[in-house]
């Protein structure tokens, strides 16, 4: 479920910001390898100073797994300001009813395969559900982002293809960075919603938002463990139960675990006990 976190509200969310941080720190530079600012597992930019939009996935369990920064484009962002090579000697883009989307990322250690609730796909609808639907409400006509050529084809096949691109796709870094066009229309959340089959009202009230957050922290068995990096062993046993494709196979590695328990702390069998099976959001 999506909370914006905004200018107004912000002062009630900054253990959820520290959390989306350290998300992005763990996707952007542990994960992905891009070159950016990261600050006591934190990263952060000087667009986060702007006071953004901040639309952000937390689950059941309380944990932050998903988020998108949504700016305004009269001011500065970082396709004016960073990724200016894109457009190609054009101006950039100003208007109060265009914002830039931008350092959208999902949780996959947290989250699993397939398409029901606790996966990758569906976080990724739920947070373009909620980015498209908070803008639209604003006003906002179209969103521009500045995406790579992986992320490009996520769109195009989960009902949310660019209908145009700006400038032309060029090196930064690491990777190849292309600025999409995306209008915010009925249409499109429609595309988004039926692809991914959700047809509930996707936001979180301040109050619920902070209920599921207070309550994982109170709860910290069901949390990440600050996230301390997984053994191999634990590794495999993600790995193992992320592929499972059928209960027969789930079961055979709920066997292995427990077999070999003395290996795992209490909080390490928890974790890996709640990891999603795949097979079930095939069903």
């Amino acid at each position: 479920m999506i909370i914006v976190i905004d200018g107004i509200n912000q002062h009630k969310f900054n253990d959820v910001l520290d959390e989306m941080f350290k998300l992005r720190a763990r996707v952007f530079g542990d994960r992905l390898g891009w070159e950016v600012n990261i600050v006591d597992g934190r990263e952060r930019d000087h667009f986060d100073d702007l006071h953004p939009a901040h639309v952000v996935s937390i689950n059941d369990e309380g944990d932050v797994v998903g988020c998108m920064r949504l700016l305004q484009t009269t001011g500065p962002h970082m396709l004016s300001d960073v990724f200016h090579s894109i457009l190609d000697d054009e101006p950039p883009i100003r208007s109060a009813q265009v914002w830039e989307a931008t350092r959208f990322c999902v949780d996959t250690k947290k989250l699993g395969r397939g398409r029901g609730e606790n996966s990758v796909s569906y976080v990724t609808s739920e947070v373009m559900i909620g980015s498209f639907e908070y803008a639209k409400t604003a006003g906002v006509l179209d969103s521009i982002a500045v995406i790579d050529p992986v992320m490009n084809r996520v769109l195009q096949r989960s009902g949310n293809a660019p209908y145009d691109y700006l400038g032309s796709a060029k090196p930064m870094g690491k990777v190849v960075a292309m600025a999409a066009l995306m209008d915010c229309s009925d249409e499109r959340i429609s595309g988004i919603r039926d692809y991914a089959g959700i047809e509930h009202d996707v936001f979180l009230t301040d109050e619920q938002a902070l209920e599921r957050f207070e309550g994982a922290k109170a709860n910290p068995s069901a949390a990440n463990y600050d996230h301390q990096p997984l053994t191999q062993l634990e590794k495999y046993f993600v790995e193992q139960m992320n592929s499972a494709t059928s209960k027969a196979e789930v079961d055979s590695v709920l066997k292995l675990i427990e077999a070999l328990s003395d290996r795992f702390t209490p909080e390490q069998k928890t974790a890996l006990l709640r990891t999603p099976r795949a097979f079930a959001h095939e069903a």
